[in-house]
């Protein structure tokens, strides 16, 4: 018989931030909070608004192929690791110079003659360490 756990808080035992889990073939660990996501947006349109999203505060269109969002919950450092997908052909994906603070990330986006060039939607995932 299978079983159930309902709870509204899951904490370590010796620390509450430190909860260990074992892989699937039950030869390796590691802690929860480091495999889970932080932070995610789908922005649409050329405007880059922000229509669904986790712990996305805003989005700021900074120029053609250049969105920008800001993080509801500030990471910890500005070692924040993007990865994101697009619609329109758009080959080059990659953060602008000093575009990565604990409470932000721009973004460029250039296409195979590397031009700037806006996506009609893009999808943004963001792993590190929150404050």
């Amino acid at each position: 018989m299978a079983s159930i756990l309902k709870v509204d808080d899951l904490r370590g035992n010796t620390s509450a931030g430190d909860i260990t889990i074992t892989s699937e073939g039950g030869s390796a660990t590691m802690q929860l909070q480091q495999g889970l996501e932080k932070a995610w947006a789908y922005l649409s349109t050329n405007a880059y608004t922000v229509s669904n999203s986790f712990n996305i505060a805003s989005s700021i269109d900074n120029a053609t192929g250049r969105p920008e969002v800001n993080f509801t919950n500030v990471f910890d450092n500005n070692y924040v690791v993007a990865s994101g997908s697009t619609y329109n052909r758009i080959v080059g994906y990659y953060d602008t110079d000093g575009g990565i603070t604990s409470s932000s990330y721009a973004h460029a986006l250039i296409d195979s003659a590397g031009s700037f060039v806006d996506s009609a939607e893009l999808g943004l995932k963001y792993s590190g360490d929150l404050a």
